[in-house]
């Protein structure tokens, strides 16, 4: 880097690609994203996708955005303004001004920034960066389309493929602002574009060509050093919620030595999950994508009947469409994991945008008492925890799961350092074969500790039976109308789940053990509410942390713990779901709630503001 260059030493730094569909800023994102990986810092993503398909190019609503946030420490979330936006066109540049910090560098590609581009993203003068007052900010205006086209023209490839390779311009550009190698760039491209070598040989030529352009502005703009983090010695791997989701299934299948099933059915913000799956045949794992959501579910249901780990994955509209045949598993009593990737609701509402909505739907949304466990999963690579706990309670216990994540969860990543699958604890099925009861076995005979049901394989001899929709008596397991007995099995199975209360671990206390202010979440608000209470701590406040990954049941010291305290905040991102499910399991139970229902992940400088209000009042 050249003596001139005035170099910034951060120990973070938030850094967002923003641009139309088609600019590649996913990709981009990811890239530099894995880059930053590969030289130690810790990570945390947050893609933003237009719920449209392909917007009208130029449009404000059709902007995506990546942001990441990277640094020398432990990182818990995407961050809440950048300081440096990568904007495309013109809308890219309003649309994501608000998440600007004052003295932030923009880059904005000013081939893109003429009058006809002005007029899409609606900007009333020519001038952008005035009529949106960036006075603060360093702005690079670089005539990107015009340096790729150049750069690109001896390829002979059409208009549209150079256009397409402006992102990989603007990654070089970036790479050289934080000092980054494009050597390791250069083998994802190779890795991506292996089968296209004239696509592959453009796009490493617009990478090198970005590079090279910031050594000769070097003496406009500052740079950035981030130092690398001390990690623990490992295999580590850059995963989203989705994909951590499908290697905890997996993990838990093997330890249970089961095979997994998977029966879905395409939905936004899911459908990863069974793309990533359907990848594994290798490890045994059986996919089908069905006809519906219904479908789906019921597949899942055969093949746990038929002795496999069924897993059915959804998002909120679709867990309303399973909800019968949930109900169906419930009272069948078979091990089912449902995955729930929320998003904005109701109805379609926001696809491609994060909330904590379905709560309520989890935890009650079938018809008569059906109780289910209920589970939420805390940050992308919690995904792969939380999976395999799913596995291992479904399983022991014959009652389904349904697991929560969300949007952000899913699309979101992190540096996941792969466990050892030898620290994680054993998963046995409830099989027959440890019945020890009356010498004539029924199928809905239970063990009388932990109240699970045996599960007979079809196909195991002298263990024909037959199960269904219709209440069993709790002797016999043949039809039951009676009222005594209904009751008795209703009674039964909420037992079940709430005796899971002594296996699931202790609900615990992050920060200060006599906190003026306890904040209570749950899912995937973890890392904001995380870097809220660290703020507080910076500023001297006594705060602690008490988050939620089991639901149904709660954890056994739920009561004692929130009762230790003389404020409570609960925060989430909907209406006030959880608090209310507090305030139905714990007599004179009174916190203060905090609710964001935006399709966005909680800003942390709101949080600590409503936090600092509620400890200073």
């Amino acid at each position: 880097m050249s003596e001139d260059t005035k170099v910034t030493n951060l120990e973070h730094v938030v850094i967002r690609f923003s641009g139309d569909s088609g600019d590649g800023m996913q990709l981009t994102g990811t890239i530099f994203t894995a880059l930053s990986a590969i030289i130690g810092n810790d990570i945390s993503t947050f893609p933003d996708y237009p719920a449209e398909i392909r917007a009208p190019q130029g449009s404000l609503f059709g902007i995506s955005g990546f942001q990441v946030h990277l640094g020398a420490k432990k990182i818990f979330t995407p961050g809440d303004k950048a300081d440096v936006l990568v904007a495309m066109n013109p809308a890219a540049l309003k649309v994501s001004v608000k998440n600007l910090k004052p003295d932030s560098v923009v880059i904005i590609d000013v081939d893109s920034f003429k009058k006809k581009d002005l007029e899409k993203a609606e900007f009333k003068t020519e001038n952008p960066v005035e009529e949106l007052g960036l006075k603060t900010q360093q702005i690079i205006e670089a005539p990107i389309s015009t340096m790729v086209r150049d750069g690109l023209a001896e390829f002979g490839l059409d208009n549209k493929s150079v256009m397409r390779c402006k992102n990989m311009f603007t990654l070089g550009l970036v790479c050289w602002l934080f000092d980054r190698p494009v050597d390791s760039a250069m083998t994802m491209l190779q890795n991506k574009f292996a089968k296209k070598a004239d696509i592959l040989k453009a796009n490493i030529k617009a990478l090198v060509d970005g590079y090279n352009y910031g050594h000769n502005i070097h003496a406009s703009v500052s740079t950035y050093r981030i130092e690398s983090s001390k990690i623990a010695p490992g295999i580590y791997k850059d995963v989203n919620g989705n994909n951590a989701l499908c290697y905890g299934l997996i993990a838990a299948a093997e330890k249970a030595g089961l095979t997994l099933f998977l029966g879905s059915y395409p939905i936004t913000p899911a459908t990863e999950i069974l793309q990533e799956l359907s990848r594994h045949k290798n490890l045994g794992v059986i996919t089908v994508q069905a006809e519906d959501e219904i479908a789906g579910i019921s597949t899942a249901i055969g093949a746990s009947f038929a002795g496999c780990l069924g897993v059915t994955s959804t998002s909120g509209p679709g867990l309303a469409l399973k909800s019968e045949a949930i109900g169906l598993a419930v009272i069948s009593e078979l091990p089912l994991v449902v995955i729930d990737v929320q998003r904005g609701g109701p109805s379609t509402g926001m696809p491609t945008k994060s909330e904590q909505t379905d709560l309520m739907q989890a935890l009650y949304g079938r018809n008569g008492e059906s109780p289910v466990i209920v589970l939420a999963a805390s940050t992308p690579t919690d995904c792969f925890d939380m999976a395999f706990w799913a596995g291992k309670l479904t399983l022991e216990s014959m009652t389904p799961v349904i697991l929560l994540s969300d949007a952000f969860l899913a699309n979101g990543s992190a540096a996941w350092r792969i466990p050892d699958l030898n620290q994680y604890p054993d998963i046995k099925p409830h099989y027959v074969s440890q019945y020890q009861g009356e010498k004539v076995w029924k199928p809905y005979h239970r063990d009388e500790e932990t109240l699970a049901r045996y599960w007979a394989i079809p196909g195991t001899e002298g263990f024909a039976h037959r199960i269904g929709g219709l209440e069993k008596d709790y002797h016999t397991s043949t039809i039951s109308t009676d009222p005594v007995n209904h009751e008795k099995m209703v009674i039964t199975r909420q037992a079940k789940i709430d005796k899971l209360a002594e296996v699931i671990p202790d609900l615990e206390i992050t920060g200060n053990e006599d906190a003026d202010l306890l904040i209570v979440g749950w899912g995937g608000t973890y890392g904001h509410l995380y870097e809220a209470m660290e703020t507080l701590h910076a500023e001297g406040k006594k705060v602690a942390l008490a988050h939620f990954c089991f639901i149904n049941p709660l954890p056994k010291n739920t009561e004692e713990v929130l009762k230790r305290y003389g404020k409570v905040v609960v925060a989430e991102l909907n209406n006030g779901q959880f608090v209310n499910y507090l305030r139905s399991k714990i007599s004179n139970f009174n916190p203060y709630r905090f609710d964001s229902i935006t399709g966005q992940p909680f800003v942390v400088a709101n949080l600590v503001e409503e936090f600092r209000n509620i400890i200073n009042n």
